[in-house]
């Protein structure tokens, strides 16, 4: 059971990572991953809403007659939406106007709405948080990294608090269009190739 468990966290950590294994959330993942600060706001904000919605449908999975379930999960993913709305509008407001219109679209990203059809519809409340939180530190993670490489070899400096902290030379000459749209393409290809060959072996 321990190791049934240990398995729907670590899922979502590698075998099942989101934007690289189950090709989910790409646009939010192309669009904010241009600093490492938007990376982690939307990640932990993804995070925090498929782990709560999971839990909730989890909880009334045997309630939801099956006619209205996608409406149902709706409501519930975007009740847990504009609780993240809200708080960062409170207390990280410079971070809520940069994400913009990706945190509202948080309530028809395919990860949660995925989630809650494929997983918390039929698991209990355990399996179904777990399955939750690993997937979204998943998430955060292949955003970071995907952010972390974007920033740095367009600006030669990470963005946190704000505030751009130097981690390469003055003499570098950054590559300003991985900011870019076409950036974003060229960066989470190379990254799929990645972790596509590190999976065969």
């Amino acid at each position: 059971m321990a190791k049934t468990l240990t398995q729907e966290f670590t899922k979502g950590l590698w075998a099942e990572i989101p934007p690289f294994r189950l090709v989910l959330g790409l646009c939010p993942t192309l669009a904010i991953t241009n600093t490492v600060e938007n990376a982690y706001g939307m990640g932990i904000a993804v995070t925090f809403v498929l782990t709560f919605s999971n839990i909730l449908i989890s909880a009334l999975r045997k309630i939801i007659p099956p006619k209205v379930r996608i409406v149902a999960f709706i409501v519930a993913i975007a009740t847990f939406v504009c609780v993240v709305e809200l708080v960062m509008q409170a207390y990280t407001y410079s971070l809520f106007m940069k994400l913009g219109i990706y945190i509202p679209l948080i309530v028809v990203n395919c990860i949660p709405m995925g989630r809650a059809e494929a997983f918390a519809s039929r698991y209990g409340i355990v399996r179904s948080t777990l399955d939750g939180l690993g997937l979204g530190i998943g998430y955060t993670l292949a955003l970071s990294m995907l952010a972390t490489f974007r920033e740095i070899i367009a600006t030669g400096s990470i963005t946190l608090y704000e505030k751009p902290i130097a981690v390469l030379g003055a003499s570098f000459e950054p590559f300003k269009f991985l900011v870019a749209a076409p950036g974003a393409f060229i960066c989470l290809g190379l990254m799929l190739g990645i972790m596509n060959i590190l999976g065969k072996k």
